[in-house]
């Protein structure tokens, strides 16, 4: 008979993984629910918590049931802000797409941004850009419609820096705002504060 405790501290050892629950359903894994750093994509994290339960106990977990949830590096406590700030970023791959919840506290309150896409890594950034920006119109309800015109990354020097590109649609033309962050190994946090960057400036024009 598996152990519940045994595998979930077992899986816990992984670097990418922080904590772990699991649910069993008789003698088979029905849910895996991991709280994982941000810095590995969601969907390597499966993958390494099914290569882990299989190469220690035999255990072939199916992936459709492991849900994947990961903090921001440096996620904030309810205070008041006067601007948008990361609290979480969670990405739930299903199959070949997923969907990707960003999580921004302003004033007293947490606003959640949703973006759903191919579960491919070269995606990622363009979601997370992407919920960021539904999580700000949440925010402000009477701006102007925002897009993700580009997102990426690029080297500055010894550093790898994440450079977002936003465009507005107002009444007569459009504006394009440029942020940046710096990645320190966490490319989605980043891509949140970059978005963040750009629009920085126009925030407090769009409470207003």
């Amino acid at each position: 008979m598996l152990s519940t405790q045994e595998l979930e501290e077992t899986l816990t050892q992984l670097d990418s993984v922080e904590a772990v629950r699991i649910v069993m359903n008789g003698d088979r894994v029905s849910e895996v629910h991991v709280l994982a750093a941000p810095a590995k994509a969601p969907k390597q994290v499966v993958r390494d918590v099914q290569s882990l339960a299989m190469a220690r106990f035999g255990t072939n977990i199916d992936r459709r049931v492991i849900s994947v949830v990961q903090l921001a590096a440096n996620a904030v406590e309810h205070r008041t802000l006067e601007r948008p700030a990361l609290v979480r970023i969670q990405e739930q791959p299903q199959d070949s797409r997923t969907t990707v919840h960003v999580t921004l506290a302003w004033q007293s309150g947490e606003h959640v941004g949703t973006a759903s896409g191919p579960a491919a890594a070269s995606a990622r950034l363009r979601l997370i850009g992407e919920a960021t920006l539904d999580a700000i119109e949440a925010i402000f309800t009477d701006t102007p419609p925002l897009g993700l015109d580009s997102i990426g990354i690029a080297a500055v020097g010894m550093r790898t820096v994440v450079i977002a590109v936003i465009v507005s649609a107002g009444k007569r033309d459009e504006e394009l705002v440029v942020g940046s962050a710096l990645s320190s190994g966490d490319e989605a946090s980043a891509a949140v504060r970059a978005v963040l960057d750009a629009l920085n400036r126009r925030l407090p024009v769009m409470g207003k």
